[in-house]
């Protein structure tokens, strides 16, 4: 197993290792100790073992020189651990940890299954497209990428809590905002600015929002002295019990954030994160607001007004939140670790045929 750097990389990959564990298999996740997965595995109980990689998009010319430099030391590495653990087959989650070991795996013949929950494919996953097993995605578009027959949608896995959350129907119009587990500076300082406006519209409103660590406390202090329902955290521990009280989310437009929205038939508003490795994350939004199945407010336009405008349309018109829960559930894909791990045991009895 291999993807990291991030818990979006991470918790769907430990998702499908424990499918993998409950059949019986034995499984090594191959990371970086930077990424969140040095952490998050051992965590989990699973193997692991360590090269060294770095990112190629998004970063200076001395940090592309300095991979580039280091991507064959890293591809032998990868090799290496193969040779030794000797696996059925290989499951990238992408990521620039990725890489090496996916090149590593075709060097050494052995079936590589990559998952992609993006629109649009990352640089490593385009790369190696043309000689996957089998390509699981998260979106129809995505097939484009990959050879016929070889691609399935898949979707990422999401916590089965996701999917059993029910519609609110009554109480106090609550939204959740959140830009992921480290927070978004944008999303902090939209919410702050317009706190303002729904007090002196006395709008009835209830508002949870997570920071991240690093403002938490400026934005709470601020929030303590709003006049506004609702609580201020730097960490939503329980977002499934965050979204079932909930009936507007308003967040960034990762593959995680997505899936979890759709799996919870939730209304949002996506905000996508502006510098995402070959804007990916706009892409992610437009295919929810091509369904209208979300609204999508670009970076550069969100801002306190323009956040109390969208919540205030949302909450005044109930009949579109509806509409919007109900297409959303579209992109919504349960059974997708199942059915990786199914696809990893069907690519590693036919690499033994070959």
């Amino acid at each position: 197993m291999s993807g990291g750097g991030t818990g979006g990389h991470v918790f769907p990959a430990l998702a499908v290792a424990r499918v993998l564990r409950e059949g019986g298999h034995r499984v090594l996740f191959v990371g970086t100790r930077e990424g969140m997965e040095s952490r998050l595995v051992p965590d989990a109980g699973f193997e692991i073992e360590f090269i060294r990689s770095g990112g190629l998009k998004r970063v200076g010319l001395r940090r592309q020189i300095q991979t580039a430099a280091l991507l064959p030391a890293s591809i032998g590495a990868a090799w290496q651990l193969l040779k030794r653990f000797r696996p059925g087959a290989v499951f990238s989650m992408g990521s620039y940890v990725a890489g090496p070991v996916m090149a590593a795996a075709l060097l050494c013949g052995i079936p590589l299954v990559v998952m992609e929950p993006n629109a649009l494919p990352g640089l490593a996953n385009r790369r190696v497209g043309g000689r996957v097993y089998r390509a699981l995605v998260g979106f129809e578009a995505t097939r484009a990428w990959f050879p016929p027959g070889k691609c399935e949608v898949t979707g990422l896995p999401v916590r089965a809590e996701f999917f059993d959350i029910p519609l609110k129907r009554e109480g106090i119009f609550t939204v959740v905002i959140t830009g992921g587990s480290r927070g978004a500076r944008t999303l902090n300082r939209s919410s702050l600015e317009s706190w303002e406006l729904f007090r002196e519209s006395a709008t009835p409103i209830r508002i949870v929002h997570q920071t991240g660590a690093a403002e938490y406390e400026s934005v709470a202090k601020v929030f303590s002295i709003a006049g506004i329902e609702g609580e201020v955290v730097p960490f939503i521990r329980d977002m499934p019990e965050a979204f079932s009280n909930a009936d507007l989310v308003v967040g960034r437009a990762g593959a995680g954030a997505i899936n979890e929205i759709a799996a919870a038939r939730m209304a949002s508003v996506l905000v996508p994160l502006p510098f995402a490795a070959d804007d990916h994350q706009r892409r992610n939004a437009e295919v929810l607001l091509e369904a209208a199945a979300a609204h999508m407010v670009l970076d550069r336009e969100m801002n306190g007004e323009r956040l109390f405008q969208e919540i205030e349309s949302l909450r005044e018109n109930p009949g579109e939140l509806d509409k919007m829960r109900a297409r959303v559930r579209q992109f919504a894909r349960p059974g997708a670790a199942e059915r990786a791990a199914e696809i990893l045991e069907e690519a590693a009895v036919a690499g033994k045929k070959l």
